[in-house]
């Protein structure tokens, strides 16, 4: 790998604050055209948005839908929405049949596209740039990811991730990610700007020739020394992005733990996962009972119990008090009077291979957590009522807080065949260097350091 081309780009991430005027115009383009238009975000109120636009969702006609009414079909096969909104989707030409507009007793036949655009509201990020800390002549661009951030386009997220940033702010395309990092973690990322080296670099992972290095703040005393944990890793629900420790289904994983410096609450773990499982540092630590402070999903006393997953272990009732639940349904009778503008349960649905009466009990708790927190986030911002977009009749979900921003968990250093690469450390993190260089891995090869543009 050729390294001797730096790269440095100046902060376009820093905008210009826009008018109320152009605050709340709406982009009414299609997805696929938004790209050329870099207007598509804006800053306000600390965070990185972007613009509602129209999202297109396009499918053939299943084997189930043929003779039935296109409102029929949307009213009981897509029930996000009440039947209201798809009355009027299907008067303004938002639904389709073949690219035509249709009337809501028109009947979908055997090979009709059926298109439906959305309009969609993506989720604000952090306004930290990414970081560029190298570009090679051969191709590889390292970045430093900040949480918040998803990599690729998924569910919520379509232009507020990596991939398309990086395309649309920077005009970095085509891109092909090497590892890929948690929405919530921050740290460093190699991608490919062409298929070679990202084949070359993803050959190296399999390999196990490229070190990875992290750090983490967990609650707890961590022990001293050298910890390792070898516990097996499986999916429990894809859609919850839920996975737990299975030592019967799960596939072989391995990660190093050594504690940097420890507060009497909280520790500094550096962390050196061997296998690339997803989660996999997340899923260990808790294991071990020292999960990372700030998870969401892993450091939960709702969904995991008093003793959060410890060991493996799962509560066997439901722990959720009367009061709570109280508290939810005035909740819900106060801000989400309508029952079709509650929010969706994520549907989670077990791994195919995973013990579904085991685990069951995890999966709901965890979606009537995700429920609560949207249900009191919405009350928080809303206390009047809910605020609907005018042009979908959604209620806005109000903006995250800065610790729901990221997790404790930082991608420090990555070390391959000839060539490393590391990012700043955090502020959670700051000033444990030194601890660092008593217990790191150290490559065989002079490192690069390069400071963050």
């Amino acid at each position: 790998m050729t390294l001797d081309k730096k790269h440095k780009l100046q902060d376009e991430h820093a905008e210009k604050n826009i008018d109320n005027q152009h605050k709340v115009k709406v982009v009414k383009i299609q997805d696929d055209q938004v790209e050329l238009n870099n207007e598509i975000f804006y800053t306000e109120d600390g965070l990185q948005r972007v613009r509602p636009y129209y999202h297109q969702f396009a499918t053939h006609a299943k084997g189930r839908w043929i003779g039935r009414t296109i409102f029929d079909v949307f009213t009981k096969e897509f029930r996000d929405r009440n039947t209201e909104y798809y009355e009027r989707a299907i008067e303004s030409g938002l639904i389709e049949i073949n690219g035509k507009k249709v009337n809501k007793n028109n009947v979908v036949r055997n090979g009709d596209l059926v298109t439906h655009y959305i309009h969609r509201h993506e989720p604000p990020v952090t306004t930290q740039s990414l970081g560029i800390v190298r570009e090679t002549e051969d191709g590889l661009l390292v970045i430093d990811k900040p949480g918040s951030i998803p990599v690729h386009p998924s569910g919520r997220y379509s232009y507020n991730t990596v991939l398309r940033i990086l395309e649309i702010k920077h005009g970095y395309k085509p891109l092909f990610p090497v590892n890929r990092l948690d929405r919530l973690t921050s740290g460093i990322m190699l991608i490919g700007l062409n298929a070679d080296i990202a084949r070359q670099l993803k050959a190296n992972m399999d390999e196990h020739t490229i070190q990875k290095e992290y750090v983490c703040k967990v609650i707890g005393e961590f022990p001293k020394g050298k910890i390792i944990c070898n516990q097996p890793i499986r999916v429990v629900a894809h859609k919850l992005a839920l996975n737990c420790v299975d030592p019967k289904q799960g596939k072989p994983s391995l990660t190093e733990f050594e504690r940097l410096r420890v507060d009497g609450k909280y520790s500094i773990v550096y962390c050196r996962p061997k296998t690339g499982r997803t989660h996999q540092i997340r899923v260990h630590l808790q294991f071990l009972g020292f999960p990372i402070a700030n998870d969401p999903l892993y450091n939960n006393k709702e969904v995991w119990g008093d003793k959060l997953g410890k060991d493996g272990t799962l509560p066997t009732i439901p722990e959720q008090s009367k009061e709570d639940n109280l508290v939810i349904s005035r909740t819900l009778e106060k801000l989400l009077f309508d029952p079709t503008l509650r929010p969706t349960k994520m549907a989670g649905k077990c791994d195919e291979e995973c013990n579904s009466g085991v685990w069951d009990g995890i999966i709901r708790r965890m979606e009537d957590w995700q429920t609560k927190q949207d249900v009191i986030r919405q009350v928080c911002a809303n206390s009047d009522g809910p605020r609907m977009c005018e042009l979908c009749a959604n209620p806005n979900m109000p903006d995250p807080t800065p610790d729901q921003l990221c997790i404790w968990l930082h991608a420090w250093r990555y070390s391959g065949p000839g060539w490393s690469f590391k990012t700043p450390l955090p502020g959670w993190a700051d000033n444990v260097l030194d601890e660092i260089e008593q217990v790191m891995y150290h490559p065989e090869t002079q490192t690069i350091e390069e400071k963050v543009a």
